[in-house]
């Protein structure tokens, strides 16, 4: 990933994710083998996470071109 694009998803989850008491509201569940976590789309990539319902908590756990981020 360059650096333009790093920037770009920083501003993302700086703009919709922090502090927002609803985070899910911005991305979608994901089924199977990663049941519980939650995928958010930000252009070509994805972001995978976890959230805490308790401290309202996102745990980024991967960040990867939609291509290669379910493999």
């Amino acid at each position: 990933m360059d650096k333009h694009q790093a920037r770009l998803i920083l501003s993302w989850i700086s703009k919709n994710l922090e502090g927002n008491e609803f985070p899910r509201s911005h991305g979608k569940g994901l089924v199977g083998n990663q049941s519980g976590q939650w995928r958010y789309r930000i252009g070509d990539y994805r972001l995978i996470a976890n959230i805490d319902d308790e401290t309202i908590t996102i745990l980024i756990l991967e960040i990867g071109h939609r291509r290669d981020i379910y493999q």
